[in-house]
């Protein structure tokens, strides 16, 4: 079992060089509905997308929020008792890749580490090929639900996706096979993958 505490705290993987900084839009704590079990989620101000029919649009503006180092937010997390996963979500998080991928790797293993994206894999693959902080960011996740919310394939009954042509992937898989897998973990899709419908 990996350590607890305030001794578990890892250095970011640039120490001893001055933090990168994160547009905060909010967090919450003991969270239900972004992931299995209790997680913090991590609310990454700024969006491109600008998908109708979005459930944050607050967070669209690129201004605004609050700015927190990797650090400050992973103190934020250790804090809680209960959360055993750690969801990122917006906005969108990989306009922010590069802070975001700091604070997984001082996460894991202790968290599993989950993010919402409204890019497709595919499309992040490619630019990981020239973009480091993407790059950084797909290899420090457990699991992406990606693609766009589509408001005309919503779907209340989806399980941990706002509507059907959303996907929820096993990252380390899907970057093995260099194409999109889904996870077959039954805390995202369900003890007999009905997830996967749609």
């Amino acid at each position: 079992m990996p350590p607890t505490g305030p001794s578990a705290s890892a250095p970011g993987p640039d120490a001893g060089k001055p933090e990168r900084v994160l547009r905060l839009a909010g967090f919450d704590r003991d969270d239900i509905v972004d992931g299995p079990g209790l997680r913090c989620v991590v609310f990454v101000q700024g969006c491109p997308h600008h998908c109708p029919g979005c459930q944050n649009p607050q967070t669209w503006a690129f201004e605004g929020g609050e700015e927190v180092t990797p650090s400050e937010l992973f103190r934020r997390i250790e804090d809680t008792v209960l959360d055993t996963g750690v969801t990122f979500s917006g906005g969108e998080p990989f306009a922010q890749a590069d802070a975001l991928a700091d604070l997984a790797r001082m996460l894991r293993p202790r968290y599993d580490v989950a993010c919402y994206t409204g890019y497709l894999f595919e499309a992040l693959l490619a630019k990981s090929e020239r973009d480091e902080g993407t790059r950084r960011l797909l290899e420090s996740i457990d699991i992406l639900v990606d693609g766009p919310f589509v408001e005309a394939r919503k779907d209340r009954m989806l399980l941990f996706r706002g509507s059907a042509n959303q996907r929820i992937l096993d990252v380390p898989a899907s970057l093995a096979a260099r194409a999109a897998v889904w996870t077959t973990d039954p805390g995202w899709v369900g003890e007999d993958g009905a997830a996967r419908a749609g």
